[in-house]
């Protein structure tokens, strides 16, 4: 008997598989977290593994992670110094909050958002028509 605890059934185990269980799941953990672009946690980690057939718990994945130095992606890092440039110009407020609007293609409204993806910054702006609240 090769195991400390003295099961056979613990060597033919490790006799049908050599490699360890915690080694070939931290593989498993470590290609998982290549393949998210390195941001998962290891909630999402767990997913994975359990959509790949692993039998796992998250603290289990949470300890191999843990262990093979792979940590979550929190927010982003400010780099300081690419703040600068001239002060934005804000536009008058024509509307003044009246956004009841008695006809069609009178009074349009914008927003733009930034979202952060693996490829850069993407812009979305949307033009809405106040009179019928739909996009223009």
């Amino acid at each position: 008997m090769s195991r400390a605890d003295g099961s056979f059934s613990g060597f033919y185990a490790w006799l049908k598989e050599p490699l360890s269980q915690d080694a070939r799941q931290t593989e498993l953990i470590q290609q998982a977290w290549t393949d998210s672009g390195k941001v998962y946690g290891y909630r999402k980690l767990t997913d994975d593994l359990r959509d790949a057939g692993e039998t796992c718990s998250e603290n289990r994945v949470a300890r191999l992670a843990s262990l093979a130095g792979i940590a979550v992606q929190i927010g982003y890092k400010h780099r300081p110094g690419r703040c600068g440039g001239k002060p934005a110009v804000v536009a008058d407020n024509t509307l003044n909050r009246q956004f009841q609007v008695s006809a069609p293609n009178t009074v349009w409204m914008t927003d733009i958002t930034y979202i952060r993806t693996h490829e850069g910054w993407s812009y979305l702006a949307v033009v809405i028509d106040l009179f019928s609240r739909r996009v223009v």
